[in-house]
Parts: C-alpha cells; sequence; structure tokens
C-alpha cells in the first residue's frame, strides 16, 4: 500500500498555496491526511435551525443568516457594541455584541453566520449571541448549497471557520477518493463489526446527512485509535508469552490442598476464577504474563499465594515485590503464619536488614532454602541470585518503574509475571492501558466485611467532626485525618498538613498522641511514624496521601478526609480502605467546600463502595487524560476519536481482532496483513519504538 496520496504537503490542495499553507501547519494541518481528520466539532441541523422571521422574544434560537449591515454603537456607559443586521429569506434581527467592537474588523457584510442565543427585547427585538461561526465569507468562492447539515471545524485566527469550509468544498471529493486507499480491514470483517469503510466514514464526518452520520464516523475512527493501540500491545504480549522460554509447571496439591482445608473460610467464587486463570497460565508451555485487579479487602494476596505454591510444588522459588518494607514484613508475617506449618521457608529481603542478616538471607535464597522471598526493590539489587525462580509477583505494580517491574522478570527460563494493583480501573481503561497483559479481576468481597460508613460534610461541621473522632479516640480507637498540602500555600486557601498537625496536637487534641506523615519528610522518619501508628503508639495521624497505599491497621477505625473536593474519586477510594481493616465498625468523613459538580461527585462516592463503580464514575467526570503521559484529566491526545467511557464495546472487538493478527502472523509479514503493518509503521512509529524498549 503506498500512502504517499495522502501525504502531500497542505499547500498543494487546491485553493491552498505556500502562505495558507503556513496558517494551516500552525494549526497541525500539515498534510492531506491531517486535513481529512481534521473533524468537525460541531453539527447543526438545519431542522433546528429556526427562521428569523419566527424568532421571538424568550427564546432560545440558532439561526444562519447573512449580515446585511454592521457597526459599532457607543453607550453612555462608555460601552461600545458591535451590532449586525443579519437576514435569512423569512426576515431580519438586529445581532448585538457588546464590549466587542473588535468584530467590526472580523466580520464583513456579506458573511453568512450560524448564532447561538436568546432573543431579547432592546427597542425592538435582539439577539445576543452565546457563540458564532462564520459559515462562509461572499467572495469565498465556495458551494452555497450548504445541505441539511451545518458543519463548524476547529479554526483559528489565521485560518477561520469560513476558509476551512471552503477548504474542504474544493477538496473533500479528492480526499475522499484518496482515503479508500489507505483501508486495511477486509469488508467481511467490517461488516461483522459494523464499520463503514474509510471513504464513506470522513464522507459522514464531513458532509453528513443526518445527525446520526457523525457518530458513524466516529466510531470507525474510534476503532482504528484502539485497534492499532491494541496491535502495539499484542506484539508485546506475544514477545512476552510466546518467544521467551517459559516455564510448564506441575500441579500436585500437596501444598495447596492442606491449605485450603486449613483456612477457616472458603474462597470468593472471584478468588477462585481467578486462581483458575492463573493456573491455566502457568501449567502451559506459555509464560504468564497476567495483571491481577482486585478492590481493598478482595483478597489478591491469598490469591498470589496459591499462585506462588503452584510455583514451589513444581520445586521453583517465588518472589513478592511490594513498594515500601512495612508492607514487606506485614506480607511476611501473614504468609508465614499460613505455609511455614506446611514447610515452605519464607524469607524477607528488604533494605534493613543488618549485614550479617541480609548474607545470611541470601544465601538461602541462592541455595534454594527459602521457597517463597518476600521484599522490596532489594530484591532486585546486585548480588541477588535465586537458585530456581519461578514465579515474579508484583504488588502496587503502579509504584514501580517499567524497569524495576521486569527486572525480576528477565531470566532464562523467565519466571511467569504476575502484577497486582489495588486501584480498580473500568475494564476499558484497563484493556487500553494493560493491553499486553492478560486481565484477571477479583469484582467480589468476602462475605462478612462490613462497608466503611461514609459522610459528607460542610467547613461549619468541623467541631463536630472533631468531637466524634474524639469518641473513637476514646474508645480505644486510632485514626487518620488527611490533607492535599504539605505546607500552606498563598495562591490556594487550604489547610496543609503541617499547620494544621500542630493545630490539632495543641487546640483539638492536646492530650492524644499525634504523628505527622508527608511525602516531604526523610526515608526513615517516614518509617519510623508509620511504625509507631502500627504499633499503637500514635493516636490520631495527620498526612497528605503518602498513606494511600499503606499499610493494614486494624484499630484505625476513623479517616477524616479535608478538603474532600480536591481529591478525584479513585484517590478517596483509597484513602478510605485504610481503615474498615478490622472487626470494628469503621467511618470515613469528607469536609468539603460547598460547590455543586464537586459535591455531586462526593455523593457518588459516599453511596458506593464499589472501587470499580467509583472507578467508572471518577473516568465519565474527569475524562480519560493522557494514558501515556502526565496529563490526568481532560482527553488523551493520542485517543482523539475513542472514549473510554462508551467505547468499551469497540475496544473489545479491536483487541480481539490485534491478538487475533499478531497469534497468526507475529511479524505482520502476510499478504493480507501488508496493509495493517504498512500503517503501523508508518504513521505509528514513535509508538512503536516505545513499545519495543519496554
Amino acid at each position: 500500500m503506498d500512502l504517499s496520496k495522502l501525504d502531500m504537503p497542505v499547500q498543494f490542495l487546491k485553493g491552498v498555496g505556500p502562505r495558507r499553507g503556513e496558517s494551516l501547519a500552525r494549526m497541525g494541518l500539515v498534510t492531506a491526511r491531517d486535513v481529512l481528520y481534521h473533524v468537525p466539532r460541531r453539527y447543526d441541523d438545519a431542522s433546528t435551525v429556526h427562521r428569523i422571521g419566527d424568532l421571538a422574544v424568550g427564546m432560545d434560537a440558532t439561526i444562519v443568516g447573512r449580515i446585511r449591515t454592521k457597526g459599532v454603537i457607543p453607550t453612555r456607559a462608555r460601552l461600545r457594541i458591535f451590532q449586525a443586521i443579519l437576514e435569512d429569506e423569512s426576515g431580519r434581527i438586529t445581532v448585538t455584541w457588546p464590549g466587542q467592537p473588535w468584530l467590526d474588523q472580523k466580520l464583513k457584510e456579506g458573511d453568512t453566520l450560524l448564532v447561538s442565543g436568546s432573543v431579547k427585547f432592546f427597542h425592538g427585538p435582539q439577539l445576543q449571541p452565546r457563540e458564532f461561526v462564520i459559515m462562509d465569507r461572499e467572495d469565498s468562492g465556495a458551494d452555497k448549497d450548504q445541505g441539511v447539515i451545518f458543519t463548524s471545524y476547529p479554526a483559528s485566527e489565521d485560518v477561520p471557520q469560513w476558509v476551512l469550509r471552503g477548504l474542504y468544498e474544493k477538496n473533500l471529493d479528492d480526499l475522499l477518493s484518496r482515503a479508500g486507499d489507505e483501508e486495511y480491514m477486509p469488508s467481511v470483517e467490517r461488516d461483522r463489526i459494523g464499520l463503514l469503510p474509510l471513504p464513506e466514514t470522513f464522507r459522514r464526518l464531513h458532509r453528513p446527512e443526518t445527525l446520526l452520520d457523525p457518530e458513524r464516523g466516529r466510531q470507525r475512527l474510534a476503532f482504528d485509535e484502539l485497534f492499532f493501540l491494541q496491535v502495539l500491545q499484542a506484539l508485546v504480549r506475544h514477545r512476552e508469552t510466546q518467544t521467551r522460554s517459559g516455564i510448564r509447571f506441575e500441579r500436585s496439591n500437596d501444598l495447596i490442598r492442606p491449605l485450603l482445608e486449613a483456612l477457616p473460610f472458603s474462597l470468593t467464587d472471584a478468588q477462585t476464577r481467578v486462581l483458575r486463570e492463573i493456573t491455566t497460565d502457568m501449567t502451559s508451555e506459555h509464560r504468564m504474563n497476567r495483571m491481577l485487579q482486585g478492590d481493598v479487602g478482595s483478597g489478591k494476596t491469598l490469591v498470589a499465594l496459591f499462585a506462588m505454591l503452584v510455583a514451589v510444588e513444581d520445586g521453583h522459588q517465588a518472589a513478592l515485590m511490594v513498594p515500601t518494607e512495612i508492607l514487606a514484613e506485614q506480607h511476611t508475617r501473614t504468609i508465614r503464619e499460613l505455609v511455614e506449618p506446611l514447610g515452605v521457608r519464607v524469607a524477607l529481603l528488604t533494605g534493613r536488614l543488618k549485614a550479617a542478616a541480609r548474607r545470611e538471607v541470601m544465601s538461602e535464597i541462592a541455595s534454594g532454602a527459602a521457597s517463597i522471598v518476600i521484599g522490596t526493590h532489594a530484591l532486585i539489587q546486585d548480588g541477588v541470585e535465586f537458585a530456581r525462580l519461578g514465579l515474579t509477583v508484583v504488588d502496587e505494580q503502579h509504584r514501580f518503574g517499567v524497569r524495576q517491574r521486569m527486572a525480576l522478570a528477565e531470566r532464562d527460563p523467565s519466571p511467569d509475571l504476575l502484577l497486582m494493583s489495588a486501584t480498580p480501573i473500568p475494564r476499558s481503561l484497563a484493556m487500553t492501558l494493560y493491553g499486553d497483559l492478560d486481565l484477571s479481576i477479583l469484582d467480589e468481597l468476602p462475605p462478612g466485611r462490613q462497608p466503611v460508613q461514609t459522610f459528607l460534610r460542610g467547613p461549619a461541621g468541623r467541631d463536630e467532626v472533631w468531637e466524634f473522632v474524639r469518641r473513637e479516640l476514646d474508645a480505644g480507637r486510632q485514626g487518620y485525618v488527611v490533607y492535599p498540602l504539605v505546607d500552606e500555600s498563598e495562591k490556594v486557601d487550604l489547610r496543609s498538613a503541617t499547620a494544621q498537625f500542630e493545630f490539632l496536637s495543641e487546640e483539638v487534641f492536646p492530650d492524644r498522641r499525634l504523628g505527622l506523615l508527608h511525602g516531604q519528610m526523610p526515608g526513615d522518619e517516614k518509617d519510623r511514624v508509620m511504625r509507631a501508628f502500627l504499633a499503637g503508639e500514635i493516636d490520631l495521624l495527620v498526612a497528605t496521601t503518602v498513606i494511600e497505599v499503606g499499610i493494614d491497621v486494624a484499630n484505625a477505625s476513623i479517616m477524616v478526609i479535608d478538603h474532600a473536593e480536591r481529591f478525584g474519586l479513585s484517590q478517596l477510594h483509597q484513602l478510605r480502605g485504610r481503615v474498615g481493616r478490622g472487626a470494628d465498625e469503621s467511618y470515613c468523613v469528607l469536609i468539603a467546600e460547598p460547590g455543586e459538580v464537586a459535591g455531586e461527585r462526593l455523593k457518588i462516592f459516599r453511596d458506593t463502595s464499589d472501587g470499580f463503580e467509583i472507578a467508572r464514575a471518577d473516568l465519565q467526570i474527569r475524562g480519560q487524560g493522557d494514558l501515556f503521559g502526565s496529563q490526568q484529566s481532560g482527553r488523551d491526545p493520542n485517543l482523539r476519536f475513542a472514549d473510554l467511557t462508551r467505547d468499551e464495546a469497540i475496544l473489545i472487538e479491536a483487541q480481539r481482532l490485534a491478538r487475533a493478527i499478531v497469534e497468526a502472523d507475529p511479524e505482520l509479514r502476510a499478504q493480507a496483513h501488508t496493509a495493517v503493518r504498512n500503517v503501523l509503521y508508518a504513521r505509528h512509529a514513535e509508538r512503536l519504538a516505545f513499545y519495543e524498549v519496554g
């Protein structure tokens, strides 16, 4: 396939030339292809456009009219008003733009405008626009027959709307004929999924006949975006699971069956299902490369333990890497209690170990005497050698860099890899971010786990909240108070952790033991505070979100989050997960400034404890952000057409097709896949290089 037909510089399109080509390039329209993909931002159906002669005071209307006369009107208050008389075949109306005299230079008599706004009465009916678009300029040479649907494009000062509309009027037919050369999907596959061919896709986007047409076109381009992303991830998945020599574990159940019988409870259906997925991977000839997602308290660690025992039963070792030393120690205590009665040796390796103890642990790892090794990033430091590592488990995987996560897996034969995350994200987002992994989801909590009671209070209710906290502390419980900032900021009026720690210590709880924890403290100091809280030596921990991923303190029953409107829903859910880990009733109190948008968001959080439901709401409210960059909200610039809140069905089809193609033809060398390969290497080369290095 020759991609050059749409690679033509934009200046060579009809009616453009070098100067206008430079203006278009500043908008990102460098080639003919860019013009084709520069789709309208708004569509107005002519049937919903009002005739000027039918307008009445009080209406909210959209009209299309030609400027008959215009001018700037001064007022006694020295406010200059730009005013234009618009007319269509049914009548005329005055349209006014108070305080915008500069429009007199921008708009010309004869321009056709699409105007939306309210009709008011001031010396006669007037329309005051919320927005307007120059649909046509009298000397533009464009076809004046606009059809049924009015399109409005993203424009600029240098390239106004009427210029863009003229550009498409002169060039669209030619661009549509070229678009067919870039079709990569067979018609049989398109028809099965229900997608349009590319030329028809762009026709419906640029020259729609109904308001339903643009959505059909968007769906096709959304599929394309998601498909090529999934092809890239499928290539990585194939490399990690198929081309690396894996381990085919043999099941004996010598350890798993006794542990199951010893547990004082039964596994949930979700745990059983996920364990079946994991053991199927581990007993196959291919390497496991799996992500395990589960809400706080869903039993991920127990599932991971059974996976580790599959490896140990077959004479291999298993490693569990966690982000903090305290978490490593906590996992070690829990797992030792469960498996040491079965004769399984569990070793702990962290940076805190003294030299002699460290040498002893490393000797046990190297000799194979330690079957399960739990530790921090110390596990991947020089000198740590495993005798026969079969499975690597990474807990809270997002806390580690890519190289850190993969370091334990880069051995021969490659150990199976299980990544775990307690941060629920919607399935569609997980498939997009982790398409190179197989995904298992624990979407069920063990029976008997009490939901944390959640309350929403305004700033005026702080004294009442502190009294409630005092009652919990008097009952022998512990608690957290979380703030969004470390120190006071001059730019935003927020209570900071350090200032409030002093206030709470001196004014509210002078008789209690308070601790302060934030991310700017030295590591040793943070560790000391966390250990003191775990040991019950601190009653109330004042902190920032550094505790978002922390430790299990069963005695902590109260969580207060101040300025809760400053946190995302998923972040709030992680914070709430710090309490409710014991047998006592637990509470989360949100203190938030009043506000309609924040209030609705926080009510969603208050009324549900399902982390996945909260994550879906968070995605809808905040947007998908820059999935592969630093932008945390809004639209991902890499996904211009796909919307993960509504395109999950499209994403599932895109992943299915991408994986099927890569599994059948990993090098994309087959004639049937030439088009996919060409598009991938021509238009996704930068991202392809990104995936090739992990």
